[in-house]
């Protein structure tokens, strides 16, 4: 007997902490029940959603936005992003403090965003040192520092190991030097560091309504993060404060003009040096 179709659409959702706002009704009442009988969630690193929108396994997902360069068909939906317009805590590149940035040559990189890897092979270009190599290795600094000279980690890792920074310290005796990448990033251009949008693959025509549950769910998750805070610290070894600052103060949640204006600037400076191919953003 044939199974029955599953018609609702395939979202590949970022597994992170920092997309929790804007899953907000997939996952609360009273919206989450309709959601589901629409859209099937599943849940991956940020380069995963990117893999499945491009094999068509997926229909919508967050997708690291040098997906866009390199995805052809891939469309923007209007209104969410995961960005941060200064510090995110979330984006770290880690070295040894006796080696200068244009001195390292090697870094361990977590390459489950093939954005942050692109950000950071600008900003190396800028700290004069295009040549550093980019080694791939799973999201463990202790083991990354044994490889390499410095290491990129990205999303819960970055921010666990940014927590452990003083312990870590009086334990070793090693000084590290912990570079904030959204921050960095800020310091030069004066542009947001957009990490993800939520994107549809080019077979799949999206309505407006789809944008439009996206968009709400985020608002309803923004007017929630007091109750999102405290459910994840139940959850994920971080202080229910430390946790609200994060939604509050370190990502952006809302794509505006100051984000897409951000984007134009990432993928200017990405065609110019070899980062990506060449994309022009319309929306």
């Amino acid at each position: 007997m044939t199974a029955p179709h599953d018609a609702r659409l395939r979202v590949a959702a970022i597994g992170f902490l920092n997309p929790a706002p804007l899953m907000w009704d997939f996952e609360h009442p009273p919206l989450d029940q309709a959601l589901a009988q629409r859209y099937r969630i599943d849940r991956m690193s940020p380069a995963e959603c990117a893999v499945r929108l491009e094999s068509g396994e997926a229909d919508i997902g967050l997708v690291p936005i040098a997906a866009l360069a390199t995805t052809p068909g891939l469309r923007i939906l209007p209104g969410c992003t995961i960005a941060s317009k200064g510090r995110v805590r979330s984006l770290l590149l880690v070295r040894r403090a006796r080696q200068r940035l244009e001195q390292l040559r090697t870094v361990a990189a977590d390459l489950a965003s093939r954005t942050t890897l692109a950000y950071a092979r600008i900003l190396f270009h800028q700290w004069r040192n295009p040549a550093v190599s980019f080694i791939p290795h799973a999201a463990n600094m202790e083991a990354m520092l044994q490889v390499a000279d410095a290491a990129i980690l990205i999303g819960d890792p970055a921010l666990l190991t940014l927590e452990d920074r003083r312990d870590r310290f009086e334990h070793t005796r090693e000084e590290l030097v912990y570079h904030d990448l959204a921050e960095e990033w800020h310091t030069l251009h004066g542009l947001p560091f957009v990490s993800a949008v939520w994107g549809a693959a080019q077979h799949n025509a999206c309505d407006e309504s789809i944008a439009q549950d996206l968009i709400r769910s985020r608002d309803h998750g923004l007017a929630h993060i007091a109750a999102l805070a405290a459910e994840w610290a139940l959850r994920f070894p971080l202080e229910e404060s430390s946790i609200r600052s994060y939604f509050t103060e370190n990502i952006h949640y809302v794509l505006d003009e100051d984000c897409l204006e951000g984007m134009r600037g990432f993928f200017r400076m990405a065609a110019q040096f070899g980062v990506l191919p060449e994309y022009a953003l319309s929306l």
